[in-house]
């Protein structure tokens, strides 16, 4: 196959781009590479990835078209071997960009990238953990790409260059949701029970413990009010059911599990509310608020980035229970207010920030910026 083509003067160089993340589930990140690769994919670009044997990214990945090499990336035996076929792929196949997302594929894509000097490795930072290495950021990588304005801050704080960080939100794709009759009649619900809603993964930083505890007290002014919890994960899930039983919550709470049709599942929601204490950006957020959907979250870490805090949302302390419980009576007391709320929200996403098509054009603008930072030339290498 050839090297590195470019477009006509007129447009932006076609870049040559593999992927690789080691991760074998599906969530927020995997999602996010997914929708990024189609989005740069319909800007002319040339894309591949390196995914690990039984990953549901590379099913999607597949089912869309894309070339998919499968590499087992676990123990050293694997290490050494990935980083062999990645390094012979690369100087037989050349690309222009390697794009990394996880610890483990980073050291393996950077390291068989520099061997075979290609033009450009990317990292992008998903998670808002604190960052006690930079080395997968500052050696490995040329660049970090940040899914929110807190995660750069916290790679600048650990000493960064400000010239190889930059922030390119998530991409976020707007949901389809004309089911929400549907779901609330699948629940026994009728068109006017006050609904909150939550949608992710059952894990401990979540806050799902919390927003039962908030809901706990809600009942006590609101007896009409439903919980419903869609995501799947154990052993948190048992345990949940278990404390809606405790706290005499059972007929009022839902677990719907792990659910495909997202967008109708919220769109029964009256207000969506994650009251999380870890995360880099929330892209369920802007889904939810792109469906027109009143939002509580915490405020920590990239959540602010989401929403206008007080207009389109509400944000309340990680961990305060009482507040998250006045934030949701306030909601459930002025349905006025949330139709605006609402409103607003859907005004915010659709403004674009977060559509698939203005993130891919940030994302080719920041490898471009690098890549001539390097020395590349369209057409040609380094």
């Amino acid at each position: 196959m050839a090297g590195p083509a470019a477009l006509p003067d007129d447009g932006p160089p076609r870049l040559r781009i593999l992927h690789t993340e080691a991760a074998t589930s599906f969530g927020g990140q995997e999602y996010c590479i997914y929708k990024e690769m189609v989005a740069m994919r319909e800007r002319g670009h040339h894309l591949e990835a390196v995914c690990q044997p039984r990953s549901e990214l590379a099913v999607r990945l597949q089912q869309a078209g894309f070339i998919v090499h499968m590499l087992p990336m676990d123990g050293v035996a694997n290490f050494w071997r990935t980083i062999a076929w990645i390094h012979r792929q690369l100087r037989r196949t050349p690309f222009d960009v390697i794009h990394t997302h996880s610890r483990r594929d980073t050291v393996l894509g950077a390291i068989a990238g520099r061997l075979a000097r290609t033009p450009l490795i990317v990292r992008t930072r998903h998670l808002a953990k604190p960052i006690h290495s930079l080395y997968a950021y500052t050696w490995l990588a040329h660049g970090v790409i940040a899914v929110s304005d807190f995660v750069r801050r916290q790679l600048l704080d650990g000493g960064a260059s400000p010239d190889k960080v930059a922030m390119v939100h998530s991409p976020v794709e707007s949901l389809s949701a004309d089911g929400g009759g549907r779901v609330r009649r699948e629940l026994g619900l009728s068109a006017d029970t006050p609904v909150i809603g939550c949608v992710a993964a059952m894990r401990a930083d979540k806050g799902h413990h919390d927003l039962l505890d908030a809901f706990r007290r809600v009942v006590i002014r609101h007896p009409r009010a439903r919980l419903v919890l869609a995501g799947d994960g154990e052993p948190l899930l048992s345990l949940l059911r278990e404390r809606a039983e405790a706290l005499g919550l059972a007929g009022h709470v839902h677990f719907l599990g792990r659910r495909e049709d997202i967008g109708d599942v919220m769109s029964a929601f009256d207000i969506f509310a994650l009251p999380t204490r870890r995360e880099a950006l929330g892209t369920v957020f802007v889904e939810a608020a792109g469906l027109g959907v009143p939002v509580i979250g915490g405020d920590v870490d990239g959540v602010p980035e989401t929403m206008l805090p007080g207009v389109s949302g509400l944000l309340v302390p990680p961990g305060d229970v009482p507040a998250l419980a006045r934030a949701l009576d306030e909601l459930l007391d002025d349905p006025a207010r949330r139709r605006a709320m609402g409103r607003m929200g859907r005004a915010y996403v659709e403004g674009g920030r977060f559509s698939p098509a203005v993130t891919a054009t940030q994302v080719e603008y920041v490898y471009l910026r690098w890549l001539a930072a390097r020395g590349w030339r369209a057409g040609g290498r380094r």
